[in-house]
């Protein structure tokens, strides 16, 4: 299974690397389609799961699968870790930094990626702010590899108002940056998503009709309410 579903998408200098990591730390590991609000998570043993499952989006390019895989992986470690104390490790906790400061360093030790991905990867093994995989820069660094994609912009690119598609077709307003995300209202529902800043989505000259009011939506540059008042965020990712 290793071979067949995960080996082509990782670094080939890398593979064989992460096929021991999973030998040492077992884990059911699924490909996902494209989420807006995360590229990976990780779900603990319980309800008839014997195992660790872990998910990554099925679209990232191979320097980003392996850093998602190992931030994951790194999240099974250390609930391993706490198994049978009464408080379980915080998500991105010192528990989870030291594991995946574990996990990178033969990563970062030997010449298996660029010199850009392995020197932002290194800064994210020193310091607790860099530990997450949503730091800017190791986002930035992995985010060169993503093929070019005509038409596209990153959403932390747009100007506040902006109307937007995403790949899986939903319409969003743009608002606000929020650290390493973005306040979006979806069209024409006016619910709140954060959206992150480094996705690709395609800008719109002209937005269809609501279909309830008929009104159309408002284009770059406009400010102004989005099909109603916003509603409070239905979620969040990593």
């Amino acid at each position: 299974m290793f071979d067949t579903l995960l080996r082509p998408r990782l670094p080939a200098a890398a593979a064989d690397y992460v096929a021991e990591v999973l030998r040492t730390h077992p884990c059911e590991v699924r490909l996902s389609r494209p989420r807006r609000t995360k590229l990976g998570d990780h779900r603990p043993p319980g309800r008839g799961r014997p195992r660790h499952r872990i998910t990554v989006n099925e679209d990232l390019n191979p320097y980003a699968f392996l850093t998602t895989l190992l931030h994951e992986v790194a999240h099974a470690a250390a609930w391993e870790r706490t198994r049978g104390r009464w408080r379980r490790p915080r998500p991105h906790g010192p528990e989870w930094q030291r594991e995946f400061a574990t996990l990178l360093g033969p990563v970062v030790a030997a010449p298996l990626l660029p010199d850009d991905v392995r020197d932002a990867l290194a800064g994210a093994m020193r310091g607790p702010a860099a530990a997450s995989c949503s730091d800017r820069g190791l986002a930035l660094a992995l985010a060169r590899y993503d093929p070019p994609r005509p038409g596209l912009v990153r959403v932390e690119d747009l100007v506040p108002g902006t109307i937007f598609r995403t790949e899986c077709g939903t319409v969003f307003r743009a608002g606000p940056v929020v650290r390493t995300r973005r306040q979006c209202f979806e069209w024409p529902s006016g619910r709140e998503y954060r959206v992150h800043g480094l996705a690709r989505v395609e800008p719109l000259a002209d937005v269809p009709a609501d279909p309830v009011s008929g009104r159309r939506g408002r284009t770059a540059g406009r400010s102004g309410r989005c099909g109603g008042s916003s509603r409070p965020r239905a979620r969040r990712g990593r």
